[in-house]
């Protein structure tokens, strides 16, 4: 019997898998598909969208096929402010205080 586990929107889906720093998972994810997003709507290929990111090509290729664990949040954020991009942070509690 195979049990099917859906996370809802809006949740994080590393903390669900028992995952260490799931948070710090999440914010890269995120930053990895905003990346994913800029190099599709740019239509540039691989090469010239790494050097309008300022990194490189391989590099790009690991973020664009969602290896997370070869970029830090710093890098990220750091890629999309060369294009233009800005990473607002939005800081709540789940929790009762």
């Amino acid at each position: 019997m195979t049990t099917e586990h859906i996370t809802p929107a809006n949740t994080n889906i590393f903390e669900d898998l028992g995952l260490p720093d799931a948070e710090n998972l999440k914010i890269r994810a995120q930053l990895m598909m905003a990346i994913r997003k800029f190099v599709n709507d740019s239509g540039m290929t691989q090469a010239k969208a790494a050097k309008a990111l300022k990194t490189t090509q391989p590099r790009l290729n690991e973020v664009l096929h969602g290896r997370i664990d070869k970029c830090t949040i710093d890098r990220l954020v750091q890629m999309l402010s060369e294009v233009g991009m800005h990473v607002n942070i939005t800081i709540t509690t789940d929790r009762a205080a």
